[in-house]
């Protein structure tokens, strides 16, 4: 029976969904690692556990190895060790190198987490992705901004979900930007080219170096565009029916571009662009699931937990690709205005119109403080067999639903 470490920094609810699926794996027993006490963790799952271990520092490598050593010493050897955040895989692949476990290698784990090595390894193998450059300071930041032209994106070297992404428009707000915060040599900066085209993401699976499975989703719009304008809603859509010609060219470049990044085995989001000429171009990839409620849209597209199918590939490198049964989406629910939830207004015009598409939500409560983030307040999950009637029914959810802030 393999013995299988989580680590888990803090015990979050979409955390617990993945340390719930690992525990209830046939064949293997799971013991975590946390920052958090055992006591925060649901009493079902608690039972579940072959053991718990709380560190200091969740993301510190070492402190995560001296926990492995002791998990090891009570239960045996350690088999495997996973974790769901992009920020833990280079310590886990660390801790894999100084352990002997199995997975994912530190060289390649870097690969995905460095945005800027990734598109230096991506431009190498001759795929299309953006034109970028690690700025260290205002002149580097002057010059792609005269190479590249504007607007250009700014982003943390090693972000993850458009956290602190910005768009700078034209000159004047690049010189703000600089007086106010600019890179330094100890705080660069990722610039990227600006994207013009609809926005997917690809996200995908293999297997010992095999391409095995992938979904492909639509951003209505780009998680951008909604972080610089409050008052959007932002729509996920998976369509039913993926198999068309007019995706070859990102099936090619996303599978191709795993390759040169060294993964062998995983689950992978990679975000990309459909260019006005039809062309792709790549944004970014990380090995690691997809947040934003991605993975409950997966499971209801296919009628498959896609929660527990991930921790079994990274247990035992297995994965039975279900068939994609539904279209699904997600449209994610945002406040208007400042303050804390007041009222969520339209929910029977909408219950009684999309009412019957519905599988899933969480609406905003009031009191509730709002998000920051492109996902918003709250959510709601649609699916049907049919790719445009889930596509109309988003529309209309957000177009009748207001969350009112005050």
């Amino acid at each position: 029976m393999p013995t299988v470490v989580f680590v888990a920094p803090f015990f979050l609810e979409a955390t617990l969904r993945f340390i719930d699926a690992a525990s209830g794996l046939p064949g293997a027993q799971l013991a975590v690692v946390s920052q958090d006490v055992e006591d925060k963790l649901p009493p079902r799952l608690r039972a579940r556990l072959a053991g718990h271990y709380r560190i200091e520092n969740g993301l510190d490598p070492v402190q995560i190895a001296d926990a492995v050593r002791i998990i090891s010493a009570r239960l045996g050897p350690v088999d495997r060790i996973m974790g769901a955040l992009e920020e833990l895989q280079v310590p886990l692949a660390e801790v894999r190198a100084m352990l002997g476990i199995p997975g994912m290698g530190v060289e390649t784990a870097r690969n995905f987490r460095d945005k800027a090595r990734m598109k230096d390894v991506l431009r190498a193998a001759g795929l299309p992705c953006a034109r970028h450059r690690l700025a260290r300071g205002a002149e580097d930041v002057r010059e792609f901004a005269r190479t590249s032209g504007l607007p250009i994106v700014v982003k943390p070297p090693a972000g993850a979900g458009a956290r602190n992404t910005f768009r700078l428009d034209n000159r004047d707000a690049l010189e703000r930007w600089l007086e106010v915060d600019p890179p330094g040599p100890q705080q660069p900066v990722l610039l990227e080219e600006f994207i013009v085209g609809q926005e997917h993401s690809f996200d995908s699976i293999m297997v010992r170096g095999k391409p095995v499975w992938h979904s492909i989703s639509r951003y209505d719009p780009t998680p951008l565009d909604v972080l610089q304008n409050p008052w959007i809603q932002w729509c996920v859509l998976l369509p039913r029916d993926i198999g068309g010609s007019e995706f070859d060219p990102i099936r090619d470049a996303a599978f191709r571009g795993l390759k040169a990044l060294g993964l062998e085995t995983g689950l992978t989001h990679m975000e990309w662009f459909f260019r006005p000429d039809g062309s792709v171009a790549i944004s970014e990839v990380a090995v690691r699931p997809p947040g934003a409620q991605f993975m409950t849209l997966i499971s209801y597209a296919h009628d498959a937990d896609f929660y527990r199918l991930w921790a079994s590939l990274m247990v035992f490198e297995e994965f039975d690709p279900p068939p994609r049964q539904y279209a699904c989406g997600a449209a994610f629910i945002r406040g208007q205005g400042s303050g804390r939830v007041l009222a969520v207004h339209g929910l029977e015009t909408a219950g009684s119109e999309i009412g019957s598409l519905v599988v899933e939500s969480r609406l905003p409560r009031p009191g509730q403080a709002p998000s920051s983030s492109y996902e918003g307040d709250g959510y709601v999950v649609l699916r049907h067999t049919d790719t445009d009637l889930v596509d109309r029914a988003l529309r209309r959810l957000v177009s009748v639903i207001r969350v009112e802030l005050g």
